[in-house]
């Protein structure tokens, strides 16, 4: 097939497609495309091109409207085993313990920055040193944030340093 050809289709039949794809799909442009492209791809025609294309569109669609399901459902159950970054209280023996969700949201407040270091230390166990490799900072700037990130912490949660080193 030759582009003049593959052009004519395209102007005649890739509307009504995209109309027919929308029923199964939030992307028709796309599922229209991929069916041009395997239209193109074919070594000889489909006896009949336009029944070809719709029933290669709607296949398409419908596995497009299948796979935007199953990714929903998983990101929506992903996004509800999120567990807390803090264990709460009584599981942690009392050693002026602050409350699980203030921490949290303490935590969350933080400049990127300095939530990035301190999570990345403490909880992932980098060193300063990879932590500015992964970042692209210095090994004393990843520290000063990890710091400036502690001081903050302490202030929002009212912690003193002499009590919490």
């Amino acid at each position: 097939m030759d582009s003049r050809q593959l052009g004519f289709l395209i102007d005649r039949h890739a509307a009504a497609l995209e109309l027919y794809a929308r029923q199964w799909c939030d992307e028709p442009e796309d599922v229209v495309q991929e069916a041009f492209v395997q239209l193109a791809g074919q070594s000889s025609l489909p006896r009949n091109v336009a029944a070809w294309l719709f029933r290669v569109v709607r296949n398409g669609a419908i596995n497009a409207g299948k796979a935007r399901r199953r990714r929903l459902r998983r990101e929506t159950e992903a996004a509800e085993e999120t567990r807390p970054w803090f264990e709460p209280e009584s599981s942690v023996p009392d050693r002026g313990a602050v409350d699980a969700e203030s921490a949290q949201a303490a935590l969350a407040g933080l400049p990127l920055e300095q939530r990035e270091t301190i999570v990345a230390h403490l909880w992932g166990g980098l060193t300063f040193e990879q932590i500015a490799e992964l970042a692209g900072i210095s090994s004393s700037s990843a520290h000063r944030h990890y710091h400036a990130g502690l001081t903050a912490l302490r202030a929002r949660l009212g912690i003193s340093c002499e009590t919490n080193p």
